[in-house]
């Protein structure tokens, strides 16, 4: 039994909350436990210029995304990046741009730029992985606006993307770390999947000692099961706009 109560291999409490703000073609608020975002998923149809092609037939689309937290998401008071972003903030919306741009097929969007903005409201562990979550959702309710403008027959979103988190903490393998057990854990591990079950993206480290294969194979199993979940859950938030044909299950290999 954990700090909260919960089992090894048991998630937080998830609220997902679609529509949360008008202004962005997509907005999702994810909430697990007390680790809160807000994601929303805007649409511009300029591409960066490194991306614009000679021959605007041929262009392809890009995602980016931005991350940031909110001076009051966490204590003491995070300053706010007004000028430059540290290196812990870049590296997450780098991640969050790799994850999300598995979700997409960038030829079938064509020349348009989606921008995931993932603005913490609260932390307590686990904002990268929720910002992942919950960025999938609100990317499907954008690329939904644009199904008058894209090609008949060619869906944009090409598989679904979950992402959670894993450590050994006093040696047990467990699901999912608020901040307290992530800030005394022995091992770390951040893990990115497609709904049925293809890897994206694996960040795993060990915050003292070496740990051995076993235990690397016991937290990608944990993260296997959440990813399952959150899939599911994610399914559930679209509901009758959930992009995909079909829901296959976490092992069915990758999709």
């Amino acid at each position: 039994m954990r700090h909260d109560g919960r089992q090894p291999d048991e998630l937080r409490p998830i609220k997902i909350t679609r529509r949360y703000i008008g202004a962005a073609p997509g907005s999702v608020l994810i909430q697990a436990g007390r680790t809160t975002v807000l994601c929303t998923a805007s649409i511009d149809t300029t591409l960066p210029p490194w991306k614009a092609a000679a021959d605007p037939a041929k262009a392809t689309g890009w995602l980016t995304a931005e991350y940031s937290m909110l001076p009051g998401s966490t204590s003491p008071r995070k300053r706010r990046e007004r000028e430059k972003l540290d290196g812990r903030s870049s590296e997450i919306q780098r991640l969050i741009g790799r994850s999300l741009r598995q979700a997409v097929d960038l030829v079938v969007l064509g020349p348009r730029t989606i921008t995931i903005d993932c603005d913490v409201l609260e932390a307590d562990g686990g904002t990268r992985t929720a910002s992942i979550t919950g960025g999938f959702i609100a990317l499907c309710d954008a690329i939904a606006t644009l199904k008058d403008q894209l090609t008949p027959g060619r869906p944009v979103i090409a598989r679904s993307i979950a992402a959670i988190s894993a450590g050994i903490v006093n040696g047990i393998p467990v699901l999912d770390l608020d901040y307290i057990e992530d800030s005394s854990a022995e091992v770390d591990l951040n893990v990115v999947m497609t709904g049925t079950g293809g890897f994206v993206e694996v960040q795993g480290t060990a915050e003292g000692a070496p740990f051995p294969r076993k235990l690397l194979d016991a937290q990608l199993a944990l993260a296997e099961q959440g990813i399952a979940r959150l899939t599911q859950l994610q399914r559930e938030a679209l509901g009758a706009e959930w992009p995909l044909d079909s829901l296959s299950p976490v092992r069915g290999g990758e999709g």
